[in-house]
């Protein structure tokens, strides 16, 4: 069997050495065939097919580009935002402080008017309180004095009636003297006197 196999593998070293592409197993009609078929078939997918697969590629990049490229401005425009929302708060809390300043001032403002007001308002009730004790007082005082004057006439004419009688029981004249008139004067200028 040996002999065999010998056999069998030196015919095949001799049909590779005189044809090396029938040694590997090549049919040289089937491999033109397909070289024919596969440029025919590079020139047709060249022609038809993938023009239209590249601009749909191209398209799907200058898509994605363009997206790239809104998105790249999108985030701009959005760091641009919040700088100005930034900037926009800032001064809104200025503002913010200042009108709170201003409202400060202004209640310190009305607090102190209505201090100034009410002080006024209390000076006015006093000086109204004063004006008013001293006329009472005035009217206390002539009420007083017309009290002790009527006083004053009352025991007077008691005086003279006594006198009066004394000087018909002691047949006196009922004019009075002088002296007596001048008693009865000074009488009644020192009830005037403490009156006032």
């Amino acid at each position: 069997m040996t002999q065999l196999f010998t056999q069998f593998a030196s015919e095949a070293a001799a049909a590779e050495a005189s044809n090396p592409v029938k040694a590997l197993g090549i049919d040289v009609k089937l491999l033109v065939f397909q070289i024919i078929a596969f440029a025919l078939l590079t020139w047709l997918l060249s022609k038809y097919v993938f023009p239209v697969l590249m601009k749909a590629v191209d398209d799907r990049q200058k898509r994605i580009d363009e997206g790239n490229t809104a998105a790249a401005e999108a985030a701009k425009q959005a760091a641009e935002t919040e700088t100005k929302l930034a900037k926009l708060l800032k001064e809104a809390r200025s503002e913010a402080s200042d009108i709170v300043a201003t409202a400060k001032e202004e209640a310190a403002g009305l607090v102190a008017k209505s201090e100034e007001k009410s002080k006024a308002q209390a000076e006015r009730i006093v000086a109204a309180a004063h004006e008013t004790i001293e006329k009472d007082v005035l009217t206390a005082k002539k009420a007083l004095h017309n009290e002790t004057i009527e006083l004053v006439a009352q025991a007077t004419k008691k005086s003279w009636a006594r006198r009066s009688m004394r000087a018909s029981t002691n047949s006196l004249s009922p004019n009075p003297s002088r002296g007596e008139r001048l008693i009865c004067k000074a009488n009644l200028a020192g009830a005037r006197s403490l009156s006032m």
